[in-house]
């Protein structure tokens, strides 16, 4: 019998069992039959070479357009030139040394064929060079290959070709017994018209029409986003089962004297984002609530309220951040912003008042020993500091809630670390992010949280400008950009300039990129260290320059940041380092280069520390990429919005599908192949209402042994961890 978790290599043999597992890491034959293919070509009907991204491996059909042999100019020896085209746009393919004679004899022109290989980029042009190549007419294909009408296309990698993937599937096919148990509850299929698994699977791979695919795409999307939602489900169920300190509300306290202060009115946002965190609080399970907001929306104020909340109840609140200067950031506005309210026990404090307290690795013994008689005494209504506040032997008097402010999320370990720190209950947990969100993304990444967002910027904010600086196409509009800097520093302005690698040797992560095999002359990313050597040289001379990344020493970085807040620095040369809570009105401009190697809303993260005082704010994308790429429509659409929700979703279809659990983390291909965040919203939010169901009848899902195993296949430990702690 041939089963889903039969060893590839009984059935295909050890080369390509080899292949799979080095290219794809597939092992078995369930694993091979869950890779789909990414999509499917017909016969004679082309691939579109307008939407080809930079990097990319890709697998294309196209017609051979021209083919022309010549010698090479810096050495000896021939290369092939030719150009493949969809009928709209050409790709250039370019082959090396003795081998491109028999490519000549075969990439005749007008010949249709398959050609897969690394996208890269020649004299300003998109290129494939030494790409695998299948041809669908005449003597380079056999008839069984393409017989059909659909030809599937795998998702591929180095040595491994969609078309090899295609005939090691028609393998494992023919000699498959099928599935025992259909782990999907026949009530649950027939309910939404759900085809069984099996003939699900040996549809998605020899289909023989678009009307079949779609539905067995339908059957395979329910597996997948059942299995993060009973994943999920099963985490809010042990997240919520234990008991919280309750803290409702006590008119009269910190909190109303505070309210009663405040120089401006709320945003109708942050109200009613209150209204729900102070119903959480006042509960006896915890509250896990994700508070989504753009830079500057006021989230900061939101989590003020609820701390002040928690200490009206007679309990400590502690906000985490991801680094010390950050911390030390926080403790000092929220000072600022309570004035006496945050001086209990000192002359002068407000009659209804609290102590803010800082704690960080770095104190002297002195002053961190103060600190934790302060936290344990009970004195410290809000503690602040970095992880290290639960990772230490931190005693709190009487935890109630946790702040956490970072991109990353507050994970199922963090949260267990601290159970026992709140006489035995589990504090509540309010996540803090700037990155907005799109509702499918939180219904699965961040599914075990409830999602608030904060979706208006409080009034006062300062314009943001946004333009894309083309240097291959205009040189010019550099020259023109460091002036514009020369003239905002002349006005007392500052300026970050940010860059997508360090450079200074000091780890492999930033060594010169290795000589191009690939035929490609894109250079290797721009760094903060030759770029800001660069400027103090040339275009800005004369400017008080200094550098921030983040190998530097804790105190180095705190002293950058202090004297580019003090105005002491007058450009700052960076990493995305300042991409999070960096908070300096002063600067105006942010120059971002090599801008194509970011993502969308990590632009639009960096822009956001600009503009955030009185003047307003300009951010340029310096980039090198040719107009009509993919890369350069997203710098387009970045340039063309600020609304910070429309670029999250512009950004989840410009990714790639399936890194949202975590692929990029791991390393590994993410448990979502076939289930779309972008366009499955209503597969999505239904699977979600039956796993709550299904988990809340059963929460270790004993009498559902099929979808226990889907959960096990679909989401494997290191993914279910992912889950846990991103």
């Amino acid at each position: 019998m041939t089963t889903f978790d039969e060893k590839l290599v009984s059935v295909l043999g050890k080369k390509s069992a080899d292949a799979l597992e080095a290219g794809l890491g597939l092992t078995t034959v369930g694993e091979l039959l869950r890779h789909y293919p990414r999509r499917y070509d017909e016969r004679g009907k082309l691939t579109e070479i307008a939407g080809l991204e930079l990097g990319e491996h890709v697998t294309v059909q196209a017609r051979v357009k021209s083919a022309r042999q010549r010698r090479m100019k810096s050495r000896s020896g021939e290369l092939l030139e030719a150009v493949i085209t969809d009928g709209t746009s050409d790709l250039h393919l370019v082959f090396f040394g003795r081998g491109s004679r028999k490519v000549e004899r075969e990439l005749l022109p007008g010949r249709e064929a398959m050609f897969a290989g690394k996208v890269g980029m020649f004299n300003g042009k998109l290129q494939l060079a030494h790409p695998d190549y299948q041809v669908l007419d005449g003597e380079g294909a056999s008839a069984a290959d393409f017989a059909g009408a659909f030809i599937p296309v795998y998702p591929a990698a180095q040595g491994i070709q969609s078309w090899n993937v295609s005939n090691c599937v028609e393998q494992v096919l023919a000699v498959w017994d099928g599935v025992g148990e259909d782990p999907l509850p026949d009530q649950l299929r027939e309910s939404r018209g759900l085809i069984p698994l099996e003939e699900a699977l040996r549809t998605i791979h020899r289909p023989d029409s678009w009307a079949a695919i779609a539905v067995a795409q339908q059957r395979l999307k329910w597996d997948e986003a059942m299995a993060v939602q009973l994943t999920l489900a099963q985490r809010r169920r042990s997240a919520t089962a234990r008991p919280a300190p309750a803290c409702p509300p006590r008119p009269g306290l910190v909190r109303d004297a505070f309210d009663a202060r405040l120089p401006f009115e709320l945003t109708a946002g942050q109200r009613e984002v209150g209204e729900q965190i102070a119903r959480d609080l006042s509960g006896e399970h915890p509250m896990n609530r994700l508070l989504q907001g753009e830079v500057g929306s006021g989230k900061t104020m939101v989590a003020l309220r609820a701390m002040l909340q928690v200490v009206d109840a007679g309990r400590q609140a502690a906000m985490l951040a991801p680094t010390e200067v950050l911390a030390a950031q926080h403790a000092r506005s929220l000072r600022e912003l309570l004035g006496d309210l945050a001086q209990a026990g000192e002359l002068g404090g407000a009659e209804h008042a609290t102590r803010v307290t800082l704690l960080t690795g770095s104190m002297g013994a002195p002053a961190r020993k103060r600190a934790m008689l302060e936290i344990v005494s009970g004195e410290a209504g809000i503690v602040v500091g970095t992880h290290a506040l639960i990772q230490d032997k931190v005693e709190f008097a009487d935890l109630g809630l946790v702040v956490v402010d970072e991109q990353h999320r507050f994970g199922v370990e963090q949260r267990a670390a601290l159970s026992g720190r709140a006489g035995g209950s589990t504090p509540h947990v309010l996540v803090m992010t700037a990155t907005p969100i799109p509702r499918t993304v939180a219904m699965t990444v961040y599914g075990d949280l409830e999602v608030s967002a904060l979706r208006e910027l409080p009034r006062g904010r300062s314009p943001i400008s946004t333009s894309v600086v083309p240097v291959a196409a205009k040189p010019g509009w550099l020259d023109r950009a460091w002036q514009r800097i020369h003239e905002e520093v002349g006005k007392g302005h500052q300026v970050y300039v940010v860059c997508p690698r360090i450079g200074d040797g000091a780890s492999e992560d930033d060594a010169e990129e290795p000589p191009k095999e690939d035929g490609s002359d894109r250079r290797p990313p721009l760094a903060v260290v030759d770029v800001a050597n660069r400027l103090a040289e040339g275009p800005l001379r004369g400017l008080r320059i200094d550098i921030l990344h983040g190998r530097m020493p804790a105190e180095d970085k705190d002293a950058v940041m202090r004297a580019f807040a003090a105005n002491e620095v007058q450009v700052l040369v960076a990493t995305t380092v300042v991409e999070v809570g960096v908070n300096v009105p002063n600067a105006t401009v942010m120059v971002i280069m090599d801008a194509d190697r970011f993502g969308v809303s990590q632009l639009h993260q960096l822009r956001g520390r600009v503009g955030r005082g009185s003047a307003p704010g300009l951010c340029l994308l310096v980039t090198e990429m040719p107009d009509g790429t993919s890369t350069m429509e997203r710098l387009r659409a970045v340039e063309s919005t600020l609304d910070g929700f429309e670029l999250a979703q512009l950004d989840l279809e410009l990714r790639r599908e399936g890194d949202i659990l975590g692929a990029a983390q791991s390393g590994r291909r993410s448990g979502l192949k076939m289930l779309s965040l972008l366009r499955d919203e209503d597969v999505i939010a239904e699977a979600r209402v039956v796993a709550q169901e299904v988990v809340e009848a059963d929460p270790e899902l004993a009498a559902h042994p099929g979808l226990a195993g889907l959960v096990a296949g679909l989401l494997d430990e290191e993914r279910a961890e992912y889950l846990e702690k991103a």
